[in-house]
């Protein structure tokens, strides 16, 4: 699936261009936020700026990278081990009947051990590790389509709020010419105080509308900086959506083998089976060989005065097999099972709970695209009736067959008609994201995004580490990648003033 490749669908183009004229077309040229328009910005630069630089996304990549290291930790005690400890003793204060203690000692002591059999536990440790970062990189599969669906929707935010916007602009020009024609057509005695009052009315309530569009931009705008890590500049329209199911079931089936939450859950229930294998070897043998080597060295102090009669030096080792047979521990095997157990039971319930949620997403996030579908063609033929009725409107009031009210009202229909088509455009785009995520095809290889290099495997990191067993490897020291946004200027929306109410006529 090529998300990026197919044409654009400028859903927003027809409302900037046929709905808007005079200063609203101005508006959306030029941004009154002053964003620079010397680049566009696609929906396909957003989310690869999201891929590389969002610091959820890389918190998450290295939190898995966490979750890898636990296949060598749980792998480490059934490796051999090697120690050595050396001790230097000065004896301070000897017994009296003692006529050959020594004043100081150095002894050295290696050691030596193999293990051969722990009952199972280490190799079920491993493999519950391993189950572990089988669902951690699932969760970061779910946590990448989650930034993503977020980006969407800030994404489709600042075009809704840019379109309303301007539509709030546009209304606030129509309403000061309707204005200033009925205070002219009071002048001469055509029309009433009354009508001049509703008029004024309807522009001081489009001008408060206008505030608050510019509030909702600016805050359309502030989300999207920080999911994106740079202001918007000049978005495009988005591309249309491809794969999206048929019918609901289509999806369902698609979900329920591809969401990430779901997968991470089936593998957290089969870790959790390996755990409770682990607290049930507490009970059995284990086997190991071991080897110990012991040098000792007195500095001339052992034998006092007699000391050229001793070894001043010794050297021993010895070797073995050392067998371990619990016979009672007070339950303590016993209870770790039964709680590993129980906490498998957990998991296995947990599946059920994230089927259950996918399944719900899914179906939800598909009436919600269907829906929204459906109210774009409403509004569609509502956008259509609204323009017709307003023309007949204003013909008609230009004979005396219609009032100002009347005027006013059908501008308020229209106005509201093109705000519903902008917001269901927004809403179908968004929910049909959603479904993409839910149906888990909604990551940066089912987008086939350019992200400047290969794209994050989880799995490069997880070998690279799996096999490691130098107690004095490390990595580099950790520094951020992500992206800062305080240098970013805060955005400011600047509006003609309103009108005073002892201003109007």
């Amino acid at each position: 699936m090529d998300f990026f490749v197919t044409s654009h669908s400028r859903f927003l183009t027809v409302v900037k261009a046929a709905a808007l004229t005079g200063s609203a077309a101005l508006l959306m040229g030029a941004s009154p936020m002053g964003a620079s328009r010397a680049h566009a910005e696609t929906l396909r630069d957003a989310l690869v700026a999201v891929y590389n630089t969002n610091p959820t996304l890389e918190a998450a990549r290295a939190n898995q990278r966490a979750t890898d290291e636990g296949v060598p930790i749980a792998r480490a005690p059934g490796l051999p081990s090697a120690t050595v400890t050396a001790t230097h003793i000065e004896f301070l204060r000897q017994s009296t009947n003692s006529f050959t203690a020594p004043e100081r000692n150095l002894g050295v002591n290696a050691q030596l051990q193999v293990p051969i059999y722990s009952g199972g536990a280490v190799r079920n440790g491993a493999r519950a590790a391993r189950e572990r970062v089988a669902a951690g990189q699932a969760d970061l599969r779910g946590t990448e389509s989650g930034i993503f669906s977020q980006t969407v929707a800030a994404y489709m935010d600042v075009l809704r709020t840019e379109a309303l916007t301007a539509l709030a602009a546009n209304q606030v020009e129509v309403l000061e010419v309707t204005f200033q024609s009925t205070s002219d057509r009071f002048e001469i005695g055509d029309l009433t105080r009354t009508d001049v009052a509703q008029a004024g009315s309807r522009l001081a309530v489009a001008q408060g509308d206008l505030r608050t569009a510019y509030a909702n931009q600016i805050a359309a705008r502030e989300t999207y900086i920080e999911l994106v890590g740079r202001a918007p500049n000049d978005l495009q329209a988005p591309p249309p959506l491809p794969g999206l199911p048929d019918t609901v079931g289509m999806a369902v089936v698609t979900a329920l083998e591809n969401n990430p939450d779901l997968i991470a859950a089936k593998e957290r229930a089969q870790a959790a089976g390996y755990d409770t294998e682990v607290a049930g070897s507490g009970r059995l043998p284990t086997v190991g060989l071991f080897a110990n080597g012991d040098y000792s060295d007195f500095f001339g102090t052992l034998g006092g005065p007699v000391a050229a009669q001793f070894a001043q030096s010794e050297t021993t080792a010895n070797a073995g097999i050392r067998l371990t047979i619990p016979i009672f521990q007070g339950g303590l095997t016993a209870a770790r099972q039964r709680q590993a157990s129980a906490r498998e039971s957990a998991a296995l319930e947990q599946v059920i709970a994230a089927e259950r949620n996918v399944i719900q997403q899914t179906r939800a996030a598909y009436a919600s695209w269907q829906a929204s579908n459906e109210v774009i063609e409403s509004s569609k033929a509502a956008v259509e009736a609204a323009e017709v009725s307003l023309e007949g409107v204003r013909a008609e009031n230009s004979i005396g067959n219609r009032t100002i009210i009347d005027v006013l009202n059908a501008e308020q229909e229209l106005l509201l008609a093109r705000a519903n088509l902008v917001t269901a455009r927004r809403n179908a785009y968004v929910a049909g994201f959603s479904l993409l995520a839910a149906m888990g095809r909604a990551e940066a290889r089912d987008l086939n995004l350019d992200t400047g290099g290969p794209l994050y495997d989880p799995e490069v990191n997880a070998k690279r580490v799996r096999g490691k067993i130098w107690d004095w490897d490390r990595d580099p020291e950790p520094e951020p990648k992500s992206t800062r946004t305080v240098d970013i200027e805060a955005a400011e929306a600047f509006i003609g003033p309103t009108l005073e109410p002892d201003e109007a006529p």
